[in-house]
């Protein structure tokens, strides 16, 4: 009986398996094994059909350890696990709707239910752009919704704007219609590439000069080095700190960040920065992954000049702010204050920008030729032992100092002074008149 639970709980119910799965999975419920041991032996025997990978059952099996919360208007739903199946010649993302969350039909603080005459009624409104996932493949997640909720769902029609009215006889029908809706939403808004980020510009002109002279000293001594070319340089013109990433798939979405950063500026922003720029340097660089040898992206750290944490104070509360709004996904506990200055995905397209994580969506998995990044960085055991040396014998100090100087020009390369006076709410793919990212609203400091 455990075993077949077993099999329910990983979404292998109806398929044939193979022995080494019937090892894997009876580890499950022997009462000498735990469940944690079980489903690690589950996952290292796993030999399954052919439809249904190692890596896939991998995800199984952290779905239904660790499952996906979702935060929706002061509530947070848990997404449970179920089996996908995909076919040939089928979109994966026109049809989802199973089970996938336990419910709440409680009254949202925002959620109106009129009650007309022939019962209840509630509006949601949902961008255009993610009316196809509730709608679903030949209008079956509709259906599923409605029969499920005993609700009449209108949706408008494709190229049309407004909102989703759920009409039922039950009050409590109507208000779970309009949970499962929102779940469906921010599921499927958390697949969609980004449109808009938080910046801070930083082309102004000194950083710009600095910046090309870092171009053409890396060109000149590290071009021989694998996969270091120009076209993985980032356009001066747009180098930028980015504070966090957004969806925003109408103008009423666009309206409310716009909104919110001025919010932000009166409720922080001012009593942080005083009413003045903030006065900072771009020096130095760094790597995100553990091989500098396959390196993806390089970065330029950000500093305060004086040596305050106000920019990261500033850039981890608009976070806060604005994941609590539910407009922006959290990624890292603080915000990393770097500026991209190369990066393997200009290597086919110059206008691409990195969202640094898996949530990018499909149009934002791309193959990527890395490169060798080493002697950009100089970090090789030699320079270590060279300055130790140094200190011992005075001999070779000569020597010491020619290394300190090469490791000074990439590893602490100074690429200016910046005074960062507003902050952007930029347009993906965009460019303004000065070469910068087309803004859709911003707040000043001064």
């Amino acid at each position: 009986m455990e075993f077949f639970r077993a099999r329910r709980a990983f979404g292998l119910k109806g398929q044939k398996l193979g022995r080494p799965v019937a090892v894997g999975l009876a580890a499950l419920s022997s009462p000498q094994t735990s469940a944690t041991a079980g489903v690690f032996a589950a996952s290292l025997f796993l030999l399954p059909s052919k439809n249904f990978s190692r890596r896939s059952f991998g995800r199984s099996i952290m779905e239904v350890l660790r499952p996906q919360l979702i935060k929706i208007e002061g509530r947070i739903y848990r997404k449970n696990f179920i089996q996908e199946q995909t076919y040939q010649h089928e979109d994966e993302d026109e049809d989802y709707y199973g089970e996938p969350m336990e419910y709440s039909e409680e009254l949202s603080d925002s959620c109106v239910v009129e009650q007309t005459e022939r019962g209840f009624q509630c509006a949601v409104t949902v961008p255009s752009a993610l009316f196809k996932y509730i709608i679903g493949k030949k209008g079956e997640t509709r259906k599923k919704l409605e029969m499920e909720t005993r609700t009449s769902i209108n949706i408008p029609k494709p190229g049309m704007e407004g909102e989703i009215v759920i009409t039922g006889q039950q009050r409590g029908g109507v208000i779970s219609a309009k949970t499962r809706i929102d779940v469906l939403v921010e599921s499927f808004r958390r697949k969609q590439p980004f449109t808009h980020f938080i910046s801070f510009s930083l082309n102004q002109p000194e950083v710009q000069e600095g910046f090309l002279k870092f171009q053409e000293k890396v060109l000149e001594k590290c071009s021989m080095d694998r996969g270091v070319s120009s076209c993985l340089f980032q356009n001066p013109a747009k180098l930028h700190l980015t504070i966090g990433t957004l969806v925003l798939l109408s103008d009423q979405e666009i309206q409310w960040a716009c909104e919110l950063l001025q919010q932000c500026k009166e409720e922080f922003i001012n009593k942080i920065a005083g009413g003045k720029p903030l006065l900072a340097e771009m020096v130095g660089i760094e790597y995100m992954n553990d091989d500098p040898g396959m390196m993806d992206v390089l970065y330029a750290k950000v500093h305060m000049k004086d040596g305050s944490d106000r920019l990261q104070m500033i850039a981890d509360q608009l976070v806060e702010r604005f994941v609590l709004s539910g407009l922006m996904i959290k990624e890292w506990d603080r915000v990393k204050l770097h500026a991209t200055v190369m990066n393997t995905l200009f290597r086919k397209d110059p206008t691409a920008e990195d969202r640094n994580n898996a949530l990018a969506g499909k149009s934002g998995l791309r193959e990527r030729e890395s490169f060798d990044g080493r002697n950009i960085l100089k970090i090789s055991t030699s320079i270590r032992i060279y300055l130790h040396t140094a200190l011992k014998c005075t001999a070779i100090f000569w020597f010491c100092s020619f290394h300190s100087a090469s490791v000074d020009l990439f590893e602490n390369f100074s690429f200016g002074d910046l005074c960062l006076n507003s902050i952007h709410i930029s347009q993906r793919f965009s460019t303004d008149s000065s070469g910068y990212y087309a803004s859709s609203g911003q707040v000043d400091f001064s």
